[in-house]
């Protein structure tokens, strides 16, 4: 499954993927509980291909935020917990992402972060991040 499928609805705890679009909007599966459900096109609804982190010179895709906890945590489950102190969140993203910009990075986006990275890992749905960066083509190359 492609990450590109992947989403964050407003309102609704985890994620969801993408089954299929309807006249309306969509049909979407929690990865939590596998139950399907009907999204309206007026929900606000966000892919993760789509977000980014501020940082304080630009904004990094947040699959690539994905990927340097990966890193970090060699594959595994992130080392801290969405329900962990503040103190202890802010540090941990300042070690993934050490210039991410501390204004408009709240608390509780490090929450969701780490809660979304943990539901992927757990999913196994990480694997396609190391698929999906390796099959970009290399942006110094132009096209004739």
């Amino acid at each position: 499954m492609s990450l590109e499928k992947i989403l964050s609805i407003s309102g609704r705890p985890g994620l969801y993927r993408l089954i299929t679009q309807t006249r309306g909007g969509f049909v979407a599966e929690s990865l939590i509980d596998r139950k399907r459900l009907s999204v309206r096109i007026q929900q606000n609804v966000s892919l993760l291909s789509e977000i980014a982190i501020y940082t304080l010179s630009e904004e990094i895709p947040l699959l690539d935020v994905f990927n340097k906890i990966k890193t970090k945590e060699n594959g595994e489950q992130a080392s801290v917990r969405a329900s962990d102190s503040r103190d202890k969140l802010e540090a941990y993203f300042f070690d993934i992402l050490p210039d991410y910009d501390e204004d408009r990075v709240y608390p509780s986006d490090i929450k969701k972060v780490i809660q979304w990275y943990n539901l992927l890992q757990e999913q196994n749905l990480l694997d396609d991040l190391d698929a999906k960066n390796s099959d970009k083509p290399d942006s110094s190359e132009e096209e004739e």
